[in-house]
């Protein structure tokens, strides 16, 4: 090489020195997002966990961790890409910082930055949820932690202290007692989702994915074996009750049973349901298997579970059929149809829909409703095309017809003229109160409709909540996918039969996956074995299972008065007893611990099954089939 040559090469920059610039670079964007977001929340209301010793590692272990892997990735680049790494560190930085910057808006509301799948739920249909964020502090708070980083970089550029091989150590040694400190402060305190690093959190989130489903063993099939305890009301009188009806299942978006007059809410934001449920039966504690709509709306076609870490692709008709409602309906002549105000595209739905004998699938599109938003049309053009499918259905045979509205949705704001609801709007949970009263406007006007053709007491209706709603009832919480409070999953669930049922209230605990052996009992049909729910007809207590997702997986139960919430990432459990403790405020599991322990065993093993079993396409012996053992649930021998 020519001396020439030699003065136009880039200096090799040590590998210490690589790496302790990096480091400090990077840990002082992902500070500065930790600090702008921990300011927000407390602005909001939260926090209050801040005061222990402890809320320092556990803020910033996860930073520490990504801090180490980027100045280790910057090392190597510099080493094996000394011309062009530092063009691509530099690329590499601007990418990192906007994408931190983006998550301290999104942790701030849903406490996570953002996941996997997440990602997967903001598209269009989101954008104007996505907006109503775009505030005047969300806007400072990223460009703090651009200003951060643009900081960093000139003053790591000329400070000495990245360029010793001491730094470098102490940076590591620094690191890793944070991150023991954070691994055992996880035990101890609930940071309410302020800990999480956008980097960490999408990479772990995309490996629990697309990690294989394992396979299930015979302690997944049978730990779960024990006798349900708790009330129940026996309903077998009705079995065939329903035979000869039509059927119209409402699947009411975002609807928590906490909000409604059904469940003592003053006043009523959905008087339609509470007139309809007059004639009918009211089950007290029913519950989502999955905060969310799209495996939520597979666990009631399908009566069964959905499985943590998976996907809306795993359960397409083709990967994982199932002989559900719309089969058994279909097998048994009826005409069936699947109306939402919302699109099919949205996180993958139409991989639930379709291929599942639904004669008509009709969604926003379809509808084509004069008023319309990014999520949706109207409910009451959705309504009127229902009564359409009901119109064109031949007087020889019976029709189940599924109702999706989209009221009650983030930005509650849903597509129709401007009512005035019955709630003077003070905050968000008015917004969202008076959206579901204008839901159940069109709710009324499908209920009418089909009285006025005659078919009133020719039908039976089931409505039930896709999911509850949350706002910071516990800190943090807010929407519905993140957390497993009752205001996150506890739904109602109505059966109404005019002139056949009046008023009768249910205290089992049932789940939306008992929809589809409760409604082929009531039609007097035949439940195949493959059907994990189970009939809530024959007066026997219940286990109700439930599972998010969306960040870091939690799992939930409950059964009679106890409600067992189960963090297998943090290591921590919770035990409220619903009948004291309503809000969910005292832990009992340190008084309870051998319930507590047996909860948690049960829910371990079967949150295993089912992901093995839906990864394997059904192939595997259902884990709480055959038998109907659904009902076996964690309690006392």
């Amino acid at each position: 090489m020519t001396n020439q040559n030699r003065a136009k090469a880039p200096a090799r920059i040590p590998l210490h020195e690589a790496f302790g610039r990096a480091f400090l670079a990077v840990a002082a964007v992902f500070a500065a997002a930790k600090l702008a977001l921990v300011v927000l929340r407390l602005t909001d209301g939260g926090g209050a966990w801040l005061r222990s010793p402890w809320a320092l590692p556990l803020l910033f272990s996860e930073d520490a961790v990504a801090a180490l892997g980027c100045g280790l990735l910057a090392a190597a680049v510099g080493k094996f890409l000394p011309r062009a790494g530092a063009r691509m560190l530099i690329v590499a930085y601007a990418a990192l910082t906007g994408f931190v910057a983006i998550n301290v808006p999104v942790a701030r509301v849903l406490s996570t930055p953002l996941t996997y799948q997440l990602l997967g739920g903001t598209g269009g249909a989101m954008a104007d949820s996505i907006l109503s964020y775009v505030t005047v502090a969300n806007v400072i708070a990223m460009l703090l932690v651009i200003g951060a980083a643009a900081v960093s970089l000139v003053v790591g550029r000329r400070a000495r202290l990245a360029r010793t091989p001491i730094t470098a150590v102490v940076l590591v040694v620094a690191a890793l007692g944070l991150v023991t400190a954070g691994r055992i402060a996880r035990r101890r305190i609930d940071p309410a989702g302020l800990h999480g690093n956008a980097l960490i959190t999408l990479l772990v989130s995309s490996l629990a994915v697309r990690r294989s489903g394992g396979g299930a063993t015979d302690r997944d099939r049978t730990a779960d074996a024990a006798v349900a305890e708790g009330p129940a009301r026996d309903l077998s009188f009705l079995r065939g009750a329903a035979r000869g009806r039509n059927i119209i299942v409402v699947a009411l978006e975002s609807t928590g049973a906490r909000y409604l007059g059904l469940h003592g809410a003053s006043p009523d934001a959905m008087p339609n349901l509470s007139r309809l449920a007059r004639s009918g039966v009211v089950f007290e504690y029913a519950y989502a298997a999955y905060p969310e709509s799209i495996k939520g709306l597979w666990a009631v076609l399908c009566g069964a579970a959905p499985a943590p870490n998976t996907e809306a692709v795993d359960y397409a008709a083709d990967r994982l059929p199932c002989a559900g409602l719309p089969a058994s309906f279909a097998a048994a002549h009826y005409r069936t149809g699947l109306f939402h105000s919302g699109r099919f595209l949205y996180l993958g739905m139409e991989h639930i829909v379709r291929g599942r004998r639904f004669d008509v699938l009709c969604d926003a599109g379809c509808v084509g409703g004069v008023h319309e938003s990014s999520f949706g049309t109207d409910d009451l053009a959705t309504a009127k095309r229902v009564l359409t499918f009901i119109d064109e259905t031949p007087r020889d045979r019976n029709f189940l017809a599924f109702y999706l509205p989209i009221a009650g949705h983030h930005p509650y704001s849903s597509p129709g003229p401007p009512l005035t609801g019955p709630f003077p709007v003070a905050d968000e949970i008015d917004r969202y109160r008076n959206d579901l009263w204008r839901g159940d406007r069109a709710l009324g006007a499908l209920i009418d409709g089909v009285e006025h053709r005659g078919l009133g007491d020719r039908t039976l209706w089931l409505l039930y909540g896709d999911h509850g709603e949350a706002f910071r009832q516990h800190e943090a919480n807010v929407g519905h996918s993140i957390f497993l409070y009752e205001e996150n999953v506890r739904v109602p669930f109505v059966i109404a039969a005019p002139g056949l049922l009046a008023g009768v209230r249910a205290p089992q605990i049932a789940s939306v996956i008992d929809i589809a052996p409760t409604l082929l009992e009531l039609a007097g049909l035949p439940v195949s074995a493959t059907i994990e729910g189970q009939s809530l007809l024959d007066g026997r207590p219940r286990v109700a299972r439930f599972f998010t997702d969306w960040a870091e997986t939690r799992l939930g139960l409950r059964e009679d008065r106890w409600k067992l919430l189960h963090d297998p990432v943090a290591g921590r459990t919770r035990l409220y007893d619903l009948t004291l403790d309503p809000d969910e405020r005292t832990d009992t599991a340190a008084a309870q611990p051998e319930r507590a322990a047996r909860y948690v065993t049960a829910l371990t093993a079967w949150s295993a099954a089912r992901r093995a079993w839906v990864k394997a396409g059904g192939q595997l012996a259902n884990p709480t089939t055959p038998g109907h053992a659904q009902d076996a649930g964690p309690g006392k021998h």
